[in-house]
């Protein structure tokens, strides 16, 4: 007896996921992450004049971050919404930085478009990695840099996706987006690409008032645990919610020892340097 195997849908996946990124505020959500794109424009060693290309760029941090370094920058991102708060950011700053729609498995540029591609914590959830790897490599010169920030499985974000996947299941047949934070998958997507790549684990910190405080933020104004709350009964709310709590208790730096908590969360920094 033979089984068939049905692929995945990417294309109604991104569509959901476009929702998703849509709903909350995750404006509220970027202003906590702003240093992670600093550093890594820093690291990715930006040249002033280069053109820069920051994929899934949301409210614009690394293409500011890049701006800032007197490059001539292009973000995308496939939540108009979000494009917009990231103008406004740039119009405010005196930066001259352009944003347009788009999906980042199918960049509307020609090879060889950019002499770096950047994305923070935005490609990682693009559901079809390898196409998304292949679109980077595509539009970026040969010898041109990539540099990536993706939140690592083994920290704590990837426990959180963990504590609400087991409440609301992800996409089946669609490999997670904790294995961006991982240098054997980006190995895997890149490496034939890849003339050099240097990753380094790095830490940003959430801070909240207290472990309850954390939640009722990432509720309220992170698209993808609102939604996961949406899909819950009263119940299976009230027990998120407490899981969360418990798991942002056990993260605390503090130990306790403070009411406020802080959150330590480990994310990948890697540039590659094409071939």
């Amino acid at each position: 007896m033979s089984t068939t195997q049905t692929s995945p849908d990417l294309a109604a996946i991104t569509a959901r996921q476009q929702k998703t990124w849509s709903s909350g505020n995750f404006a509220r959500i970027a202003s906590r992450i702003v240093l992670s794109s600093e550093l890594l424009a820093d690291a990715a060693d930006l040249r002033a004049g280069w053109h820069v290309l920051d994929v899934a760029s949301g409210t614009g941090n690394a293409a500011i971050a890049a701006a800032r370094s007197g490059a001539r920058v292009i973000g995308t991102d496939y939540v108009p919404e979000l494009l917009q708060d990231a103008g406004s950011r740039a119009r405010a700053e005196g930066l001259d930085v352009e944003f347009r729609v788009a999906d980042a498995q199918h960049l509307p540029f020609a090879d060889d478009s950019f002499d770096a591609v950047l994305s923070v914590f935005g490609s990682m959830f693009a559901p079809d990695h390898r196409r998304t790897a292949a679109e980077m490599v595509r539009v970026t010169r040969p010898a041109g840099t990539i540099g990536l920030a993706s939140w690592t499985p083994d920290g704590f974000i990837g426990d959180m996706f963990r504590v609400i996947s087991a409440h609301v299941p992800p996409p089946a047949g669609v490999a997670s987006p904790l294995l961006w934070g991982t240098r054997e998958h980006l190995n895997d997507l890149f490496g034939g690409a890849i003339g050099k790549a240097e990753s380094v684990e790095q830490t940003c910190t959430f801070r909240f008032t207290s472990a309850e405080d954390f939640v009722v933020f990432f509720r309220r104004w992170y698209g993808p645990t609102l939604k996961a709350f949406e899909a819950l009964d009263e119940a299976g709310r009230d027990q998120l919610a407490a899981e969360l709590a418990d798991l942002a208790r056990r993260w605390d730096r503090y130990r306790g020892a403070e009411s406020a908590v802080a959150l330590p969360s480990t994310y990948l920094q890697t540039v590659i340097t094409l071939r």
